[in-house]
């Protein structure tokens, strides 16, 4: 019970209270070791695309726009070290995930369903989203805390280092081997109303969410696809996205002088990768009208 109260921190822009045994670092070297041994089992795309190049694109804006956020904020200290990467793996799937430390992987599954940067920007900027609020590190929290009562959490972690994995990797929608469901639908909630502000700050108009999510909830059949089964779409989820849209216009207002932009900008160039403190910061200028996939 102590360990419970002083591991409590609050989620940014919700204030809801989430409990995180796990210490930044231990998440951070966790992310960064699970993410190399995915690639290598998943090579990204190679050599770079043109859509390659626009998932990196939308995602150095986007990330842009979340150290923006956090530093507005007071909340800078809890992205310290994030040096973001953006990879696109061949895959039928229709999943996408970011791990901690900026770790962000799209499927080509779910890019016929983006359609154009600002629908990639819902995407990215909800899987950013997760991570930002740690998500991940509330969900193998609460697992690890029934798993290992009366044991101690390191040294179950040691003793079961492929459940740890496991559990790490279901976690952040890279797997479901364990039976779990990533995330909650507070946590979607939450994942939805943080990915709109960042996507707007970033110059692209987080209206694009309805349409997106309304097409993700039509497909699937009686099987739906990795990312739906977690990632909740229904009429509540659109709904609550269309409620929150007021507050996310602002942020859109504010950043991009609310033109209608989303898509490009040239004020960015595509890269593999950027890393948090090291980016030089600029303002996020707006982007120019979507150009269709």
């Amino acid at each position: 019970m102590a360990l419970a109260i002083v591991s409590c921190s609050k989620v940014p822009i919700t204030g809801r209270n989430q409990l995180k045994l796990l210490p930044n670092s231990t998440m951070m070297q966790m992310g960064q070791t699970n993410y190399l041994a995915f690639l290598k089992d998943h090579p990204a795309v190679s050599p770079p695309t043109h859509t390659s190049a626009e998932v990196t694109e939308v995602g150095v804006r986007l990330s842009q726009a979340v150290e923006k956020y956090m530093k507005d904020h007071g909340l800078s200290k809890s992205i310290e070290g994030y040096k973001w990467e953006f990879n696109v793996v061949d895959s039928k799937e229709v999943n996408a995930w970011c791990m901690p430390g900026g770790k962000v992987v799209v499927y080509t599954g779910i890019l016929p369903m983006t359609k154009d940067d600002a629908g990639l920007a819902v995407v990215l900027g909800h899987e950013i989203a997760h991570a930002i609020a740690e998500h991940g590190n509330e969900r193998m929290s609460q697992q690890l805390a029934v798993e290992a009562a009366g044991v101690g959490l390191e040294i179950y972690m040691l003793q079961k280092p492929q459940l740890t994995h496991d559990l790490f990797m279901t976690a952040f929608g890279v797997s479901s081997t364990v039976g779990l469901l990533a995330f909650s639908r507070q946590q979607e909630s939450e994942a939805d109303k943080l990915g709109l502000v960042f996507m707007a700050m970033a110059g692209y108009d987080p209206q694009r969410a309805v349409s997106f999510w309304q097409d993700m909830s039509k497909i699937g059949g009686t099987k739906p696809p990795e990312f739906l089964s977690t990632h909740p779409s229904d009429s509540k989820r659109i709904s609550q996205v269309q409620a929150f849209l007021p507050e996310a216009q602002k942020y859109y207002v504010a950043n991009s002088g609310g033109n209608g932009a989303g898509a490009k900008s040239a004020a960015t160039t595509p890269t593999n990768q950027t890393k948090s403190g090291t980016t030089p910061a600029i303002k996020i200028k707006p982007a120019p009208p979507a150009k269709k996939k």
